[in-house]
């Protein structure tokens, strides 16, 4: 099967994940809008290099067509120009993806809530959710049009508490739900609607965090970052899975639920770009929840 054909609407397609599944989608044939608010002359609060017209090349390099917009989804009116366009354009949306985030520069996780700023705590919900919430009510009618699909990225495939603090745990379990209420609401127009997850990530930010490159992140490991980093993932694990998912003409079977890389990996049978197959929920259950020292447990099995 191709998406030659398809419409997708990838938001927070700047870097990470968003840009790694505009990629592969692109790679399966689809028509990609790539959307995000930094660009070659605007640059987002988050201070990041990465630029939607790079994310659009790769698209482009991919095999894949290109439709490169910049969008802030926090802005109502951004996002109605952004709707406007495509309904000028094409005449509905086969897949949104919501992978929106921008939040990275307000969540604490080494202080007490109470003593965090309540305005970053405010900041970072109103980027991971409202801009969700943003996004599904402007542009689900161009995906009902299609009896499409729509893909909610989230960080977590349950809503147990990891410690990330109570702002960032608010917004990734909000995701969730939106998944969950989406696989409802959705089904009455014949659409699906679902929530997904990438594992330890090894994305731009998380390679800059910890002082290290694609190539040798594995020098990071117990040094910068914690041991769990040796069961890390490209984003392009999630990313495959997002495009098999687009692929599947049974994909209804996943509604409302949140399914993460390593279940999609193991659903439809691929790798890793590096040819690796992480399996990091498998890690967490054996090794982290079953009070195995990480430092010394070997990484192949989960691998």
């Amino acid at each position: 099967m191709s998406l030659e054909g398809k419409v997708a609407v990838v938001t927070g397609a700047t870097r990470g994940c968003g840009r790694a599944i505009a990629v592969e989608l692109g790679r399966a044939g689809a028509t990609v809008y790539v959307t995000g608010r930094t660009t070659r002359e605007t640059v987002s609060p988050m201070k990041r290099p990465e630029t939607i017209e790079e994310t659009g090349e790769l698209v482009e390099a991919a095999g894949g067509r290109a439709i490169v917009v910049r969008c802030d989804f926090t802005s109502q009116s951004d996002v109605d120009a952004l709707k406007a366009r495509i309904e000028s354009e094409v005449d509905g949306i086969d897949l949104l993806v919501d992978d929106v985030w921008g939040g990275d520069m307000y969540f604490h996780f080494d202080a007490p809530f109470w003593e965090t700023p309540l305005e970053d705590a405010l900041n970072l919900t109103h980027n991971a959710l409202d801009t969700h919430l943003i996004a599904l009510h402007k542009l689900l009618p161009l995906v009902v049009a299609r009896r499409g699909l729509v893909l909610e990225v989230t960080d977590g495939d349950n809503d147990d508490y990891v410690g990330a603090g109570l702002p960032y745990y608010v917004a990734k379990c909000g995701i969730r739900a939106l998944g969950r209420a989406l696989g409802v609401e959705l089904k009455k127009n014949d659409c699906v609607g679902l929530a997904v997850t990438p594992g330890f990530l090894r994305s731009e930010s998380m390679l800059d965090a910890f002082e290290v490159t694609e190539d040798n992140w594995r020098d990071a490991v117990g040094k910068i970052a914690p041991v769990d980093f040796k069961i890390s993932e490209t984003p392009y694990l999630l990313a495959r899975g997002v495009a098999a998912l687009a692929q599947d003409p049974a994909v209804s079977r996943f509604a409302g639920q949140t399914l993460a890389s390593w279940t999609l990996m193991k659903e439809y049978g691929y790798t890793d770009i590096d040819g690796d197959r992480p399996d990091f929920g498998r890690w967490i259950t054996e090794v982290r929840n079953a009070g195995k020292d990480p430092a010394t447990t070997p990484p192949d099995d989960y691998r």
